[in-house]
Order: C-alpha cells, then structure tokens, then sequence
C-alpha cells in the first residue's frame, strides 16, 4: 500500500474510530447497538478501501447495493443504511464533510411484521416450567414472571441490580437504551416470585459470595443475555412452545395483552422504553390482525 492510500485509510478508520466513541461516550449508546455500528462500519470500510476522500451517494448505493448482491435482507440492508446516516450526521456536525451524502438515499422497502407473542395459556405453561425445588429453578421463574410481568428487554432484566426493585412500592428501576432510566411498575405474582427466589434460591445459589445483580448463576456471577436466550429455550419446548421463542416475544406479549386489556399506547411507550412512540404503535396492527381473526371466525357473514 503506497504513503497516500495508507494515509486515505487512516482517514475513514479514524473518522469511524471518532464516532464509535462519540456513540460510546457522549450518547453512552448500549453495548449491543455498539456492536452492530461497528460491525456495519467495518464492512463499509473493507467496501471503501483506501480510496482517497469520502464516498459519494452513488458509492454509498453501490455498497449498499453489494449487500443485496451478499444475501442481505431488506431489514439488515436498512440497519446499514441507518448506520452510515449516523455516521454522516456525526461528520457533518464535526466539519468533517460537506454534504451529506446519504440525504437522497430511500431505505429499502420493509413489509411490516406483526410481532409473535404467545396467548395466556401458552404464558402460563412457560412460567410454570421451571422446577421450582431448585435454586436455578426458583430464579428461572421469577425472570420469567418479571419479564412478562414489564416488557424489560433482556438486557436490561439480566443487569438489574439486588436494589433495584422495591416490593412495597410494586416498581423497579431500569437503565434501557441510551442510559436512560425509568421506572416500571411490577405486578403481584411477579414481585412473590422475586421474593421466593431472593429468599430461598438467591442464597442457595451465591453461597454466602456477595453480588451486585439480582439474578445470579450458580458461580456467582450475572446471568447472561446468551445463557438466559439458552434457558428460555428450553422452558419453551417443555411448555410445547416450538416457534421461535426469544426474549422479545415476552415482551411483545406484555404489550399485546395490555392493550388488549384496555392500556392506552402511550403507557406501553413508557413502560417499554420506547423513545418514539411510532415504535410502539406496531401493536396496533397486532390488535387489528386479532380482531380480523376473530370477526372472520365467529361472524356469520365473515
């Protein structure tokens, strides 16, 4: 590589390197969404090369365009693209370009998914699932319970804090995207199951070592992201839960029944943690799609 190609190189890492720690440290953006700018940026800059300046809104199509040609899906394509308007938000502010060249650029069309979410039984054979005679088995029903009884995201269940839920008040606090804090009211069965947990598997599990999280694996430390997607999983096929159970469909079942239940949209946007309640109103064609259903099978003229 020639003196000006290493130099050209060492313009784009470093203006890449400069926004990740912008997201990091001025945003304070959460790990995992790190993680994916830095993922989409560095197939970005392996497409840039050392090609001298910044790409232009035809070389930002052309990558884009080679991230279909790759197998990427509509959806994957349009967190790209959000990733480099970011960027290019940050370099215009910083005077580090001009122009921004992904203003003209369209996301690629998405068709709009209706979140999965599981019906009361389905919840109910889920929570019951552990073996409650067990320290690990008390603290997998009471993630369970707290996760369907808030909406918290997986991470922000797995990082909670021994103080962070006060029971007489019947709400925890939690940290969610972007270092926000908010509180989150918590219901009945939730708050026994905790509490069981804490007084007879928390111990049990800890061995008279001290953590800082309230949910704990049987060598002291944190429970994970990764180990409790593992545990889900397993409950589900116990409960004859088989498609695809995650994390999320707990929580696309907490906002689903409370709007079922009679919640307005604007409470669930409070209690997820949305930032823009348009991420919320998804719910909405959840319930359009239920009502569908329902008329299409019990009206005589459906």
């Amino acid at each position: 590589m020639s003196e000006a190609s290493a130099t050209d190189r060492a313009e784009i890492c470093g203006a890449i390197a400069a926004f990740l720690d912008f997201c990091r440290i001025e945003k304070g953006l959460a790990a995992s969404t790190l993680d994916a700018y830095s993922a989409d940026l560095a197939r970005f800059s392996e497409f840039w090369g050392s090609r001298p300046g910044f790409p232009s809104a035809d070389d930002l199509r052309g990558h884009l365009d080679g991230l279909y040609q790759a197998g990427l899906s509509n959806r994957s394509v349009a967190r790209h693209l959000t990733t480099l308007r970011n960027l290019c938000s940050y370099l215009l502010r910083e005077g580090r370009i001009e122009a921004d060249p992904t203003e003209h650029l369209r996301s690629p069309r998405q068709w709009q998914t209706i979140p999965k979410f599981l019906n009361s039984q389905e919840i109910e054979r889920l929570i019951e699932a552990p073996d409650v005679s067990r320290p690990n088995g008390l603290r997998d029903r009471a993630m369970l319970e707290l996760l369907y009884a808030t909406g918290l995201r997986v991470s922000e269940l797995c990082k909670l804090g021994f103080g962070d839920m006060n029971p007489d008040l019947g709400v925890l606090r939690t940290t969610g995207k972007g270092n926000k804090q908010r509180m989150v009211p918590v219901g009945v069965a939730a708050i026994k199951a905790v509490q069981d947990y804490v007084n007879r598997g928390r111990p049990g599990l800890l061995k008279s070592r001290a953590s800082r999280y309230l949910f704990v694996t049987a060598r002291g430390g944190c429970m994970t992201r990764q180990a409790f997607w593992k545990l889900l999983a397993g409950y589900g096929k116990k409960a004859g839960i088989f498609r695809g159970l995650t994390p999320h469909v707990l929580r696309h079942s907490f906002a689903t029944h409370l709007l079922e239940g009679g919640a307005d949209l604007r409470s669930v946007q409070v209690m997820l943690g949305h930032a823009d309640i348009s991420t919320t109103q998804i719910y909405t064609h959840v319930m359009r799609a239920r009502l569908r259903s329902t008329v299409e099978e019990h009206h005589p003229r459906a």
